[in-house]
C-alpha cells in the first residue's frame, strides 16, 4: 500500500514567510567589479565594496588613486566602463545624477556648492522642495509652503546656523558655507550621503566641530566620505576603504586598517600609523 503525501498550503506559506524574514536585506551601497576607463587608461580597476545600512565609511588613498572618480561613478556624473553600482539592491549605474538623487543618494563636492545670493534659510528651503513633493510652478508662493519652511527651520537649527537665518550665503565664513552645503545635502531626505573632503581647508577647531556636526546630521543614515585628514578618518568612520590605483585594497574597521601591513606600505606608512595609535 503506497502512502500519499498531503501538502498543506498554510505550511508552505509559513515556510516562505520565515525564509523571507530571515533573508538579509540588501546593502545600502554596493560596487561590483566597477571599472572606468578614460581612453586607454583604466582609472578604476574592478572596485568592490559593500556598505551596510547606517555605516559610516571613509574612503582614503594617495593622490591619483581614483577616489573622486569613484564618487563620480556612484553619483552618476560618470558612466562606468564596466561593473555595477547598486543602491539598496537597485542598479543605479548609467542613471543620471538627478535620478539617483531621487532614489535616495545625495552628495556634496570638494568645492562648496551653494546659492551665494540666497539666504541661509532660502538655500535650505530649495534643498527640501522636491523631497516634499513640490515641482516647478510659477503660481505657488514659497512663503505659503508651511512644511518646506518648517523643514528648513529644522535643518538650520541642526547645522547651527539659525542665528544666520537671513544672511546671504556668500557672506558666511568658509566653515559655515560647508555646514550649509551639508544641510542642503541631507535636506532632500536621502538615506545614503556622500561627502567629498568635507573638512578641507578648515582649522583644527573647525574640523573638530565639523566631525561632531557630521555625526549628528547623518545619524541613522549611510555615509561615505573622501577625506585626507587622518584625524577625521579615524574619529568619524566605522569602516575605512583604502583605494590604491583604482582598487579597494582593504575595507575594514579603523583598527584593522591601521594594523594592515599592505595599507601601511601603500598609503599610511608605519610612522603615520604609529602617530594615529592614540586616535579614536
Amino acid at each position: 500500500m503506497s502512502s500519499v503525501a498531503i501538502h498543506n498550503p498554510a505550511d508552505h506559506a509559513a515556510r516562505s514567510a520565515r525564509a523571507a524574514s530571515s533573508a538579509k536585506p540588501p546593502y545600502a551601497l554596493e560596487l561590483r567589479d566597477l571599472r572606468k576607463k578614460f581612453g586607454k587608461t583604466e582609472i578604476i580597476r574592478g572596485a568592490q565594496l559593500a556598505v551596510e545600512p547606517g555605516e559610516r565609511v571613509a574612503i582614503i588613498g594617495p593622490n591619483g588613486a581614483g577616489k573622486s572618480t569613484l564618487f563620480n561613478l556612484i553619483s552618476g556624473r560618470f558612466e562606468p566602463s564596466g561593473g555595477q553600482v547598486l543602491l539598496h539592491g537597485q542598479r543605479i549605474d548609467g542613471k543620471k545624477p538627478f535620478e539617483i538623487n531621487r532614489m535616495g543618494l545625495s552628495r556634496s563636492f570638494q568645492i562648496t556648492n551653494i546659492f551665494p545670493k540666497l539666504s541661509v534659510f532660502e538655500n535650505l528651503r530649495c534643498g527640501v522642495l522636491w523631497s516634499l513633493g513640490y515641482r516647478y510652478s510659477f503660481w505657488r508662493f514659497l512663503s505659503n509652503l508651511h512644511d518646506a519652511n518648517a523643514r528648513a527651520e529644522e535643518l538650520m537649527e541642526m547645522i547651527g546656523l539659525h542665528r544666520k537665518r537671513d544672511t546671504l550665503a556668500v557672506n558666511l565664513t568658509y566653515a559655515e558655507q560647508r555646514a550649509l552645503e551639508i544641510g542642503i545635502t541631507i535636506g532632500g531626505g536621502a538615506s545614503v550621503i556622500l561627502l567629498d573632503e568635507p573638512t578641507a581647508g578648515m582649522s583644527n577647531s573647525e574640523t573638530a566641530h565639523f566631525i561632531q556636526l557630521i555625526k549628528k546630521v547623518t545619524e541613522g543614515k549611510t555615509l561615505l566620505t573622501v577625506e585626507h585628514d587622518m584625524g577625521v578618518v579615524f574619529g568619524l568612520a566605522d569602516k575605512i576603504a583604502v583605494v590604491v590605483y583604482g582598487e579597494v585594497i582593504a575595507f575594514d574597521t579603523p583598527e584593522a586598517v591601521r594594523a594592515n601591513a599592505r595599507v601601511q606600505e601603500a598609503y599610511l606608512g608605519s610612522s603615520v600609523a604609529d602617530q594615529q595609535a592614540g586616535v579614536h
